[in-house]
């Protein structure tokens, strides 16, 4: 038969839109409200289904066979990935720590507490260059344990016990990591079109690092923290340091911390830079499917071993890269540096005049020696005033340093697990610590239906106890699993004093609410969320659907001394789409800062679709505004934001920047105020096949029902002790 035009080159397949190189919805319509990061942990593409349950598979875990199993991997050198010399401590503590290195202060993003080093981006970031290796390695215990143990936890395991067989007394372990299921394609990690661009444009000036754009930490796309070679890979150790400085307390470090983990991991394993990159095959997430999942495989030569490349720099730090002792500050400081280029053609610092007894073995043969190097990092460490004196106390006190690291390294690799309410294990430190945001437990035992009475003959408003409750639990983020109502600390400093929290309105409410506390028994934290139940109970009987909030006390009250001020400041609001309220105007429109907190907030989009046509109903705006609250029944938790939204007998006007009049078309009169907020919620169309939902006249019930669920979700969020 002979082909036309109309049947050459046909497949009976789609093409695009099965691919990366598809032109989905949001490259046709780019400015279009972009849903997807509410989506992107969907049950769908979970293999496990909805009833396994990690927490429980964990008690099945034989962890001291686990700990063997590991151990003996250390030093079981594989022929298709060698170990350098014969020892994979190296690599593992650069699996775990480059999985926890992604986690960022500012929205809690990012670490090693889902296994998303397992997806992209994180999988192909020049940064992780073969920790695919170190995965693969791990193949055969994870087959073994299955799924008693996640991938989450058991890289990060693999890490700690590298440093114990080099010699570290390690601080503790926590499982408890569940594994994600699909990559989180929708995390800001920055704006370049390119790995390792100039990261001139991620600041608003290059020279002052607390410049660098919110929420980002590393300096480069693709990069864990800082360039190794120095600022846009050109070596200047005290420009490094200042980034470094910022980038670590962006990571939640310290000075001291941040001394004690670049020393502490550059006590062990080595850099490569043996070869050239032209010779590597595509990343793991572009090779072909004949590398089965690797990435980065030399295709011109040997490419193992003494022959690896990654960074591209080469060398080790210390004379014994597999032993966890003070060598790297001899190294550092007994020497004088030079800059050099490694055989890729990388920056790197090497001694001058460096005996030969005081030089690393070769990787494969330990009779060759070979010249130890610094990063650029490294050198700052010797060069910036503040990191040099940490350096010389550690020098001085080994023990010190020790234990700064075995804390920092537990910090690093546990700090986006949230409270010790969520971990597991026979390894957990007795130690309570400040960055676990510690909560102490509260009292079940008092009488719930006293207390609401109480708060009923309060005579306090509802929108004051909505609102109050809301923004105690409206600060949870499920990123990192910080926030929430459990601690009340929206009594405490910092956040008493947030704008988002009207601070008067704070106070009038809790003067009339900690006293009700303290009457029964009952920790402030409980009462705030009560109070919001109550309110809630009261709406629904108001408007014909009457229903009980779900309410389960147990909730503490945290201290002062239990608040670290800094480490919560990242957690106030700069909008609150719920509430209608923005502190000031952002480049980011008010529809997207909805759906980040939505998404930090762990809700869905029919969630928070029904959320805020109940809140709009039940008046709780910021400062009372009347935007969005489309009712003649104020305080009712009726379905009328979406019944008027929907109304084809209004119009919708613009009258200035996020403002909009509602107006009878028939006669022009004025009905009601709106943000975009609002408006977006008639306007896209996923949004408004939700909304229609709760427009239609038989699904009053459900919109109360769905609503009461929604709200009890977002006060039960950081109650991991329900789970």
């Amino acid at each position: 038969m002979t082909k036309t035009n109309e049947t050459a080159g046909k497949c009976p397949v789609m093409h695009g839109g099965n691919t990366a190189q598809g032109a989905g919805v949001m490259a046709w319509w780019p400015n279009a409200l972009n849903l997807d990061i509410l989506h992107q942990h969907d049950r769908k593409t979970d293999p496990m289904g909805a009833g396994f349950n990690y927490r429980a598979a964990l008690k099945e875990l034989d962890v001291a066979a686990l700990k063997a199993d590991l151990r003996a991997l250390m030093h079981d050198s594989q022929d298709w990935w060698p170990a350098d010399w014969g020892s994979y401590v190296g690599m593992f503590a650069r699996v775990a720590w480059h999985a926890a290195g992604s986690y960022r202060l500012a929205d809690g993003r990012g670490g090693a507490g889902t296994g998303n080093q397992r997806f992209a981006p994180l999988n192909s970031w020049p940064d992780n260059v073969n920790t695919d290796k170190g995965r693969r390695l791990l193949w055969p215990i994870k087959k073994k344990y299955g799924n008693k143990i996640s991938w989450a936890d058991l890289m990060v395991l693999a890490g700690t016990i590298a440093y114990e067989e080099a010699g570290l007394k390690t601080y503790g372990f926590a499982f408890g990591r569940e594994d994600i299921w699909h990559p989180e394609k929708d995390i800001y990690w920055g704006s370049e079109k390119e790995w390792l661009a100039p990261s001139d444009g991620r600041y608003g000036d290059v020279t002052k690092p607390e410049t660098m754009e919110n929420p980002l930490a590393a300096v480069q796309m693709g990069l864990i923290y800082v360039n190794p070679e120095g600022v846009n890979g050109k070596p200047d150790p005290a420009a490094t340091a200042l980034q470094m400085r910022e980038t670590f307390a962006r990571m939640a470090m310290n000075d001291e911390e941040t001394v004690a983990l670049t020393a502490g991991g550059h006590t062990i394993g080595k850099c490569h830079g043996n070869g050239t990159v032209d010779a590597l095959s595509p990343d793991p997430e572009a090779a072909g499917p004949e590398f089965q999942g690797l990435g980065w495989m030399n295709t011109k030569g040997r490419g193992i071993g003494r022959n690896t490349m990654v960074s591209g720099i080469e060398g080790a730090w210390t004379t014994n890269p597999t032993k966890w002792d003070m060598g790297y500050f001899e190294m550092l400081f007994n020497n004088e540096w030079e800059l050099k280029k490694s055989p890729a053609g990388a920056h790197q610092w090497e001694p001058v005049n460096l005996p030969e007894a005081f030089m690393a073995p070769d990787v494969e043969d330990p009779s060759i020696k070979t010249m130890p190097i610094m990063t650029d990092a490294d050198m700052a460490l010797k060069v910036d005033p503040i990191y040099r004196a940490i350096c010389e106390k550690f020098m001085a006190d080994p023990a010190y340093f020790d234990e700064c690291f075995a804390k920092a390294w537990f910090k690093l690799t546990h700090r986006d697990m949230g409270p010790r309410a969520r971990w597991i294990g026979p390894d957990l430190p007795a130690e309570d610590l400040i960055w676990q945001d510690p909560v102490p437990a509260g009292a079940t035992d008092w009488d719930i239906g006293a207390v609401k009475a109480a708060i009923r003959a309060s005579g306090l408003a509802r929108a004051d106890l909505i609102a109050t409750a809301w923004d105690s639990a409206r600060t949870y983020r499920g990123s990192d699993m910080r926030g929430g109502a459990n601690g009340a600390r929206i009594r405490l400093a910092p956040q008493n004093g947030w704008e988002g929290n009207e601070p008067e309105r704070l106070a009038r409410v809790l003067a009339v609410l900690e006293p009700i506390a303290a009457a029964h028994g009952a920790s402030v934290a409980d009462v705030i969320v009560l109070g919001g139940s109550v309110a809630v109970e009261d709406a629904a009987a108001e408007a014909g659907y009457p229903v009980e909030v779900p309410f389960a006390p147990g909730r503490g009250d945290a201290s002062a001394e239990m608040t670290d001020v800094e480490s919560f400041a990242v957690l106030e609001p700069l909008a609150d789409g719920f509430r209608n309220w923005a502190k000031k105007d952002y480049v980011v429109s008010p529809e997207e800062m909805l759906l980040d907190r939505a998404q930090l907030m762990g809700l869905t989009a029919p969630q928070m679709t029904v959320l805020i046509g109940g809140m709009r109903a039940l008046g709780a705006n910021y400062g009372g505004s009347p935007d969005g609250v489309m009712t003649d029944r104020v305080g009712a938790l009726t379905p009328d934001f979406f019944v008027n939204l929907t109304d084809m007998a209004n119009a919708w006007v613009p009258v200035g920047k996020n403002r909009y009049e509602i107006r009878d078309r028939a006669t022009g009169a004025v009905k009601w105020t709106a943000s975009r907020v609002d408006l977006v919620f008639g306007s896209n169309s996923v949004l408004r096949a939700y909304a229609e939902v709760y427009a239609q006249d038989d699904n009053a019930g459900k919109f109360v029902e769905d609503f009461v669920a929604a709200w009890v979700r977002v006060m039960n969020a950081d109650r991991f002790d329900l789970s």
